[in-house]
């Protein structure tokens, strides 16, 4: 593996650092969970698209500046490195984007990619279901043919930001009389459309961070699947591929906070060292950070030849989300009970942040599909292992 910059990628780096240090708030943003934080962030992210920085790797037609991905790799270590805010459209961006790219019409791409881009178009997504979480197969919310229009009826839950967001995607059936992953279609339905309810979901910090949603004969064009009627399934595991592999967590996320962590230690090495564990944990999560970096690199180095990416996905989305619990547990180890104070407390001081990451990282073994299902996954199409 070759991990010498071009002059091209060199120049890359050069000019993002030097955008954000001259446009990155110096105050942050408010909460993204809330209405006000919400726009801020979108504002933001309207200020990367006017810049060509929003998805740098998309073709210019569609609002990118056509960047291969290695320099997304190195946007993202200069975006988080400047500590730049969240994104809060990257369920469009990075899932439904890169979806409509491979399964999407011309006229959809069109549509859509450039609005996404742009954050004109904030996106949710449209999974989970009361009694389809994990098993995504077991859906039942319905969208049945009539005429050049499909009938929504039932609902979707756990769904992140729906409650601000402008457009939900998602897996409906559309063939009542199916069952498991067949009769599936892929649709994407406007949040403002009549028989549309959305009722919030708070968090664990109290935020309004989920939703619930609600479709009662809600009627979208059959220009809104993506994909063919009933082949929904395998336009939604193209989707979950994105979602498990590099794009949604990009190793530069857990590299920043590995370095955030290292720092964390030291402003607290008296107390941390009490127990000898804990310098061996920060360690640990550091060399977890900079492994995953170069396998994300290996990665890129495969598809850049014409390589697909199927089931090892599933071993990228466990290393993400474990490393991410170790990495939060970690800090909250080194806080103490003072970790337990919320961002806004006076008292954190520069140590604020980790009680939110910590909770949040408890959410990543099972969104994206739970860590036991991307293990038998593993098992049985990686390794050959017998169905238990």
């Amino acid at each position: 593996m070759d991990l010498t910059y071009t002059p091209q990628q060199q120049a890359f780096r050069r000019e993002v650092r030097a955008w954000l240090a001259d446009n990155v708030p110096l105050e942050p943003l408010a909460n993204c969970d809330t209405r006000e934080g919400f726009e801020q962030h979108r504002e933001w992210e309207r200020k990367l698209f006017d810049n060509r920085l929003s998805m740098v790797m998309w073709p210019e037609e569609l609002g990118g500046r056509g960047c291969d991905l290695v320099e997304w790799l190195i946007f993202e270590e200069e975006y988080y490195g400047a500590g730049a805010p969240m994104r809060v459209n990257q369920n469009g961006q990075l899932l439904l984007g890169p979806t409509l790219m491979e399964f999407g019409s011309e006229e959809q791409k069109k549509r859509f990619l450039p609005r996404m881009a742009a954050s004109d178009d904030m996106w949710a997504q449209g999974w989970s279901e009361p009694n389809a979480g994990s098993d995504m197969a077991n859906i039942s919310s319905k969208a049945i043919r009539d005429g050049d229009h499909y009938v929504i009826n039932g609902q979707k839950t756990w769904s992140t930001r729906a409650l601000f967001a402008d457009w939900i995607f998602g897996l409906f059936r559309s063939d009542p009389n199916s069952s498991r992953h067949h009769g599936l279609s892929y649709l994407v339905v406007p949040l403002n459309a009549e028989g549309v309810t959305i009722r919030p979901i708070k968090a664990l910090n109290g935020q309004d961070a989920f939703a619930e949603i609600f479709f009662d004969n809600v009627r979208v064009p059959i220009d809104n699947r993506i994909g063919e009627e009933g082949q929904g399934w395998r336009v939604a595991m193209a989707t979950a591929g994105f979602e498990r592999g590099l794009l949604l967590r990009s190793p530069a996320r857990f590299q920043h906070a590995a370095r955030r962590l290292v720092e964390l230690y030291k402003r607290h090495q008296t107390q941390a060292d009490r127990d000898p564990t804990i310098r061996d944990a920060v360690c640990e999560v550091w060399a977890g950070a900079e492994a995953y970096a170069l396998s994300a690199y290996y990665t890129v180095g495969r598809l850049s030849r014409g390589e697909r990416i199927g089931a090892e996905a599933s071993i990228n989305k466990v290393v993400w989300s474990e490393l991410d619990l170790r990495l939060n547990e970690t800090a909250m180890r080194i806080l103490g009970p003072r970790g337990e104070l919320l961002a806004e407390a006076p008292a954190i001081g520069e140590d604020a942040g980790w009680l939110e990451g910590f909770l949040f990282a408890q959410a990543g073994p099972i969104y994206a599909g739970s860590n036991e299902i991307q293990r038998n996954i593993i098992a049985e199409r990686m390794l050959g292992l017998p169905k238990s």
